[in-house]
Protein backbone atom coordinates (compact mmCIF):
# COMPACT_ATOMS: atom_id res chain seq x y z
CA UNK A 1 0.00 0.00 0.00
CA UNK A 2 1.58 2.99 -1.04
CA UNK A 3 1.94 6.31 1.26
CA UNK A 4 -1.25 8.26 -1.08
CA UNK A 5 -3.80 5.25 0.22
CA UNK A 6 -2.52 5.24 3.68
CA UNK A 7 -2.85 8.42 3.77
CA UNK A 8 -6.59 8.44 1.98
CA UNK A 9 -7.74 5.49 4.63
CA UNK A 10 -6.27 7.51 7.46
CA UNK A 11 -3.74 4.38 8.89
CA UNK A 12 -0.27 5.00 9.55
CA UNK A 13 2.31 2.77 7.82
CA UNK A 14 2.83 0.38 11.26
CA UNK A 15 -0.85 -0.44 10.72
CA UNK A 16 -0.76 -1.47 7.22
CA UNK A 17 -2.35 -5.11 6.62
CA UNK A 18 -3.27 -5.41 10.45
CA UNK A 19 -6.16 -6.87 11.56
CA UNK A 20 -8.16 -6.95 14.52
CA UNK A 21 -10.59 -9.45 15.54
CA UNK A 22 -13.25 -8.29 18.07
CA UNK A 23 -14.91 -10.93 19.76
CA UNK A 24 -16.58 -12.90 22.32
CA UNK A 25 -14.19 -13.42 25.95
CA UNK A 26 -15.72 -17.08 25.37
CA UNK A 27 -13.90 -17.36 22.01
CA UNK A 28 -10.50 -16.12 23.16
CA UNK A 29 -9.01 -19.46 24.03
CA UNK A 30 -9.76 -20.87 20.63
CA UNK A 31 -8.43 -17.89 18.45
CA UNK A 32 -5.39 -17.64 20.59
CA UNK A 33 -5.18 -21.13 19.78
CA UNK A 34 -5.74 -20.70 15.89
CA UNK A 35 -3.14 -17.72 15.94
CA UNK A 36 -0.12 -19.21 17.75
CA UNK A 37 -1.12 -22.71 15.76
CA UNK A 38 -1.49 -20.87 12.06
CA UNK A 39 1.78 -17.80 13.11
CA UNK A 40 -1.07 -15.02 12.16
CA UNK A 41 1.00 -12.31 14.04
CA UNK A 42 -0.62 -9.58 11.72
CA UNK A 43 -4.08 -9.95 13.69
CA UNK A 44 -4.51 -8.65 17.18
CA UNK A 45 -8.00 -9.58 19.76
CA UNK A 46 -9.63 -7.66 21.81
CA UNK A 47 -12.57 -9.21 23.86
CA UNK A 48 -15.40 -8.26 24.90
CA UNK A 49 -17.30 -9.72 27.95
CA UNK A 50 -18.58 -13.25 27.48
CA UNK A 51 -21.26 -12.34 29.96
CA UNK A 52 -22.61 -10.15 27.52
CA UNK A 53 -24.53 -13.26 26.22
CA UNK A 54 -26.63 -13.08 29.78
CA UNK A 55 -28.07 -9.57 28.01
CA UNK A 56 -27.60 -10.09 24.15
CA UNK A 57 -29.17 -6.69 23.61
CA UNK A 58 -25.86 -5.42 24.93
CA UNK A 59 -23.81 -6.70 22.44
CA UNK A 60 -24.29 -4.49 19.62
CA UNK A 61 -23.56 -1.40 21.19
CA UNK A 62 -20.84 -2.91 22.98
CA UNK A 63 -19.38 -4.19 19.35
CA UNK A 64 -20.04 -0.72 17.98
CA UNK A 65 -18.22 1.40 20.50
CA UNK A 66 -15.46 -1.00 20.37
CA UNK A 67 -15.31 -0.92 16.15
CA UNK A 68 -15.43 2.88 16.23
CA UNK A 69 -12.49 2.95 18.64
CA UNK A 70 -10.48 0.67 16.14
CA UNK A 71 -11.25 3.32 13.12
CA UNK A 72 -7.80 4.75 11.43
CA UNK A 73 -6.14 1.69 14.10
CA UNK A 74 -6.26 -1.34 11.38
CA UNK A 75 -6.56 -2.21 7.94
CA UNK A 76 -9.46 -4.76 8.77
CA UNK A 77 -11.40 -4.96 11.89
CA UNK A 78 -13.47 -8.00 11.76
CA UNK A 79 -16.27 -9.33 14.59
CA UNK A 80 -16.01 -12.80 15.92
CA UNK A 81 -19.36 -13.15 17.14
CA UNK A 82 -22.67 -15.30 15.69
CA UNK A 83 -25.98 -13.39 15.57
CA UNK A 84 -25.99 -14.67 19.32
CA UNK A 85 -29.17 -14.27 20.65
CA UNK A 86 -29.52 -10.77 18.76
CA UNK A 87 -32.44 -11.74 16.00
CA UNK A 88 -30.43 -10.08 13.21
CA UNK A 89 -29.57 -6.44 14.51
CA UNK A 90 -25.97 -7.03 15.40
CA UNK A 91 -25.29 -8.29 11.53
CA UNK A 92 -27.61 -4.53 10.73
CA UNK A 93 -25.19 -3.40 13.26
CA UNK A 94 -22.25 -4.48 11.24
CA UNK A 95 -23.15 -3.73 7.93
CA UNK A 96 -24.22 -0.23 8.83
CA UNK A 97 -20.27 0.00 10.48
CA UNK A 98 -18.45 -2.01 7.00
CA UNK A 99 -17.71 -4.79 8.78
CA UNK A 100 -17.93 -7.92 8.68
CA UNK A 101 -18.80 -11.21 11.13
CA UNK A 102 -18.95 -14.80 11.90
CA UNK A 103 -21.66 -16.84 9.94
CA UNK A 104 -24.19 -18.40 11.97
CA UNK A 105 -27.04 -17.70 14.52
CA UNK A 106 -24.38 -18.98 18.02
CA UNK A 107 -21.00 -20.67 18.59
CA UNK A 108 -22.46 -23.98 18.46
CA UNK A 109 -23.49 -23.40 15.08
CA UNK A 110 -19.92 -22.33 14.04
CA UNK A 111 -17.72 -25.20 15.99
CA UNK A 112 -20.21 -27.73 14.66
CA UNK A 113 -19.61 -26.38 10.88
CA UNK A 114 -22.72 -24.37 10.27
CA UNK A 115 -24.33 -26.62 7.38
CA UNK A 116 -23.96 -29.85 9.32
CA UNK A 117 -25.91 -28.10 12.15
CA UNK A 118 -28.81 -26.81 10.10
CA UNK A 119 -28.92 -30.03 8.57
CA UNK A 120 -29.55 -31.96 12.20
CA UNK A 121 -30.95 -29.01 14.25
CA UNK A 122 -34.88 -30.45 13.11
CA UNK A 123 -33.83 -33.79 15.16
CA UNK A 124 -32.19 -32.12 18.12
CA UNK A 125 -34.45 -29.10 19.10
CA UNK A 126 -34.47 -31.03 22.23
CA UNK A 127 -30.61 -30.48 22.71
CA UNK A 128 -28.93 -28.25 25.32
CA UNK A 129 -25.04 -28.04 24.05
CA UNK A 130 -22.09 -26.91 25.67
CA UNK A 131 -18.92 -25.77 24.12
CA UNK A 132 -15.19 -26.28 25.97
CA UNK A 133 -15.91 -22.70 27.71
CA UNK A 134 -19.13 -22.93 28.86
CA UNK A 135 -17.91 -26.55 30.28
CA UNK A 136 -15.04 -24.53 32.42
CA UNK A 137 -17.25 -22.37 33.30
CA UNK A 138 -20.56 -24.42 33.90
CA UNK A 139 -21.32 -22.69 37.30
CA UNK A 140 -21.04 -19.18 36.36
CA UNK A 141 -22.98 -19.31 33.14
CA UNK A 142 -25.11 -21.38 34.28
CA UNK A 143 -25.58 -23.01 37.07
CA UNK A 144 -25.81 -19.97 39.15
CA UNK A 145 -27.24 -17.25 36.74
CA UNK A 146 -30.61 -19.71 36.25
CA UNK A 147 -30.55 -19.97 40.36
CA UNK A 148 -29.91 -23.59 40.57
CA UNK A 149 -27.04 -23.03 43.07
CA UNK A 150 -29.81 -21.59 45.39
CA UNK A 151 -33.08 -23.44 44.07
CA UNK A 152 -32.23 -26.81 42.73
CA UNK A 153 -36.27 -27.96 42.30
CA UNK A 154 -35.94 -25.19 39.08
CA UNK A 155 -33.88 -28.27 37.41
CA UNK A 156 -36.90 -29.90 36.15
CA UNK A 157 -38.97 -26.51 35.20
CA UNK A 158 -35.96 -24.99 33.02
CA UNK A 159 -34.82 -28.72 31.52
CA UNK A 160 -37.73 -31.15 31.59
CA UNK A 161 -38.00 -31.00 27.68
CA UNK A 162 -34.31 -31.63 27.32
CA UNK A 163 -33.16 -34.90 26.66
CA UNK A 164 -29.58 -34.61 26.12
CA UNK A 165 -26.46 -32.56 26.75
CA UNK A 166 -24.17 -32.45 23.54
CA UNK A 167 -20.69 -31.53 24.45
CA UNK A 168 -18.95 -29.91 21.70
CA UNK A 169 -15.27 -30.64 22.40
CA UNK A 170 -13.05 -28.42 20.98
CA UNK A 171 -10.30 -29.89 22.44
CA UNK A 172 -9.64 -33.69 22.79
CA UNK A 173 -9.41 -33.31 26.67
CA UNK A 174 -10.23 -36.11 29.14
CA UNK A 175 -10.65 -33.84 32.20
CA UNK A 176 -13.13 -32.03 30.58
CA UNK A 177 -15.07 -34.52 28.94
CA UNK A 178 -15.47 -35.78 32.96
CA UNK A 179 -16.54 -32.25 33.69
CA UNK A 180 -19.09 -31.91 30.79
CA UNK A 181 -20.28 -35.32 32.03
CA UNK A 182 -20.58 -34.46 35.27
CA UNK A 183 -22.63 -31.35 33.81
CA UNK A 184 -25.10 -33.50 32.35
CA UNK A 185 -25.69 -35.32 35.60
CA UNK A 186 -26.16 -32.60 37.72
CA UNK A 187 -29.20 -31.33 34.99
CA UNK A 188 -30.60 -35.09 34.40
CA UNK A 189 -29.64 -35.23 30.98
CA UNK A 190 -27.84 -38.13 28.52
CA UNK A 191 -24.68 -37.77 27.83
CA UNK A 192 -23.35 -37.14 24.24
CA UNK A 193 -19.65 -35.93 22.93
CA UNK A 194 -18.20 -34.49 19.76
CA UNK A 195 -14.94 -33.90 18.88
CA UNK A 196 -15.67 -30.64 17.06
CA UNK A 197 -12.32 -28.98 17.08
CA UNK A 198 -12.83 -25.25 15.53
CA UNK A 199 -15.44 -25.88 12.59
CA UNK A 200 -16.09 -22.64 10.87
CA UNK A 201 -14.47 -20.65 12.98
CA UNK A 202 -10.53 -21.92 11.79
CA UNK A 203 -12.01 -21.78 8.00
CA UNK A 204 -13.32 -17.74 8.89
CA UNK A 205 -10.50 -16.68 10.63
CA UNK A 206 -8.24 -18.69 8.03
CA UNK A 207 -9.63 -16.57 5.04
CA UNK A 208 -9.66 -13.09 7.20
CA UNK A 209 -5.80 -13.90 7.58
CA UNK A 210 -5.49 -13.91 3.85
Amino acid sequence: MDDVTLSETGLQPAHAGRILLIACGALAHEILALKAANGWTHMDLQCLPAKLHLWPEKIIPAVEEAVAKARGEYQTVFVVYADCGTGGQLKAACDRLGVEMVEGPHCYSFFEGNAKFAAVADDEFTAFYLTDFLVRQFDAFVWKPMGLDRHPELRDMYFGNYTKLVYQAQLDDPALDAKAQDCARRLGLAYERRLTGYGDLAVTLGRVAG
